[in-house]
C-alpha cells in the first residue's frame, strides 16, 4: 500500500488547500458585504453555520463514530456559552447585566489580559474563554459519564437528555443568580460584531471569519482524532462492542474519552454561539437544538464529518434564508399571502426533511467524505495485490 499513502497525503494537501481557500473568501465577503446588502443573509447563515457545523460534527464523533447514542448535547451548549458569558463581561457592564444579584465573578479575561498586552490581551482573553467553555463542558460530561456510560443505547439516550433538562433548570435557579444570573439573560459581553481590527488606516472586519476559522480548526482536530488510534478503537467500539473488548480495547476508557471529547467541542460551539447571537440564554437550550444537531448529522450521513457539515449550512440556509419568504407572503416570485403566513415555512421544512430522509436513507454523504470524491478508482497492479 505504498500508493495508498501517496494519494493519501494528497489527498489531505488538496483539503488543506479548499479550506484555505474558503476562509480567504470568507474573509473577502467579510469586507464586502454591507448589513444593506441583499447577500447579507448569506454571512448569517454562514455565522449560524459554522456553530451548528461544529455542534453536528462533535455529535457525530459520539452518535457516529462511537455509537453512543446521546442526547445530551444542548446542556454542553449551554454550559460553553455561560462560561464563555461569564468570564467576558467587561466590569462596567457587569452590574447592569446582574442587576438582581451580586455577581461573584468580578473580572473579565479580555480586559485582564489587554491592560497589559493591549488589543493582543484582548484576543487572548477571548481564546482562554472559548478553551474555558470547551473544558467547563468537559468536565460536567466526565462526572456525567462515570454513571450514564454503562448504559445502552436507548437508556443512554433518555439519561443524557435527562442531564441536559436538569443542566438547563439548575442554570435558571435563582440560589446560582450571583453566577449565571439565574433566568435572566446575559449579554454584552465580547461578539462576533465587534471583532474588527484597524490596519493601515482601513477596518479590517471579522464577525463571520471568526466564527468560522474557530469552527474550521475545531473539526480538523476531530477529524484528526478520527484518523488516529483513538478513532479506530471508537469505530471498533460502534461496530462491535464484544469484538472490540477481546482485542483489547478498554472499552470504559475510549467511551469515556469520545463523550468528554465531544462535550469539549460542543462547549466551544456553545461559546460561539453566545458570540454569533450575542446573548446567552438557558431557555435556548432547550431539548428541541439537540434534536435539530442531530437531524443536521442524520442529512449529512451519520459517519461523515463533511456531511455533517453540509448538512447544517443546508439546514441553517433553508430555515434562515431561502424559505424565510413562505413566512411573509411570497416565495419564488409568487405572492399569496393568505397561504403562506407565520410558521408554513416550517410546515414545508418538515415535508422537505421527510422526503430527504426517506429517500436519501443513509443521508446526502453516507459515510464518504469529500476527498473522497476527488479519489480516482485505482486499478491494483496484480504483482501488488499478491502481497
Amino acid at each position: 500500500g505504498f500508493g495508498m499513502t501517496k494519494t493519501n497525503h494528497k489527498k489531505n494537501w488538496l483539503a488543506v488547500l479548499i479550506v484555505l481557500l474558503f476562509l480567504a473568501l470568507v474573509l473577502y465577503l467579510d469586507q464586502k458585504i454591507k448589513p444593506t446588502n441583499s447577500m447579507y443573509m448569506l454571512m448569517t447563515v454562514l455565522q449560524k453555520g459554522s456553530v451548528y457545523a461544529l455542534a453536528a460534527v462533535s455529535m457525530n464523533l459520539l452518535n457516529g463514530y462511537t455509537g453512543l447514542f446521546s442526547l445530551g448535547h444542548a446542556g454542553f451548549m449551554l454550559i460553553g456559552a455561560y462560561a464563555y458569558a461569564i468570564f467576558t463581561i467587561p466590569s462596567s457592564s457587569r452590574d447592569t447585566v446582574y442587576q438582581y444579584y451580586d455577581a461573584t465573578v468580578k473580572f473579565s479575561f479580555p480586559e485582564v489580559f489587554s491592560a497589559s498586552l493591549g488589543p493582543a490581551g484582548t484576543v487572548l482573553g477571548i481564546i482562554l474563554a472559548v478553551l474555558i467553555a470547551g473544558i467547563a463542558a468537559a468536565i460536567f460530561a466526565y462526572l456525567i459519564g462515570l454513571p450514564v456510560l454503562k448504559l445502552k443505547s436507548d437508556y443512554l439516550a433518555i439519561a443524557t437528555l435527562g442531564f441536559a433538562e436538569i443542566i438547563r433548570a439548575v442554570f435558571q435557579w435563582s440560589k446560582l443568580g450571583p453566577v449565571t444570573n439565574g433566568s435572566n439573560l446575559l449579554k454584552s459581553f465580547p461578539r462576533t460584531s465587534t471583532f474588527k481590527f484597524k490596519l493601515a488606516g482601513e477596518t479590517i472586519k471579522l464577525s463571520t471569519f471568526v466564527p468560522v476559522l474557530i469552527a474550521t480548526i475545531c473539526i480538523a482536530l476531530i477529524v484528526l482524532l478520527v484518523n488516529s488510534t483513538y478513532g479506530r478503537s471508537f469505530k471498533a467500539i460502534r461496530d462491535d462492542e464484544i469484538a472490540a473488548e477481546a482485542m483489547g480495547i478498554n472499552l470504559a476508557k475510549h467511551k469515556m474519552i469520545s463523550f468528554v471529547t465531544s462535550s469539549f467541542f460542543a462547549g466551544v460551539s456553545g461559546a460561539m454561539m453566545a458570540m454569533v447571537l450575542s446573548i446567552a440564554q438557558a431557555s435556548n437550550f432547550k431539548s428541541a437544538m439537540t434534536y435539530e444537531i442531530l437531524l443536521m448529522v442524520v442529512l449529512g450521513g451519520i459517519g461523515s464529518i463533511s456531511g455533517s457539515v453540509i448538512g447544517s449550512l443546508l439546514f441553517v440556509a433553508a430555515s434562515e434564508w431561502w424559505l424565510r419568504g413562505l413566512d411573509s407572503g411570497r416565495f419564488l416570485g409568487i405572492e399569496a399571502p393568505n397561504v403562506f403566513r407565520n410558521g408554513f415555512r416550517l410546515v414545508v421544512f418538515s415535508i422537505i426533511i421527510m422526503i430527504v430522509v426517506l429517500f436519501f436513507r443513509k443521508g446526502i454523504m453516507g459515510d464518504k467524505e469529500i476527498t473522497d470524491l476527488f479519489r480516482k478508482k485505482q486499478k491494483v497492479p496484480a504483482k501488488e495485490a499478491g502481497k
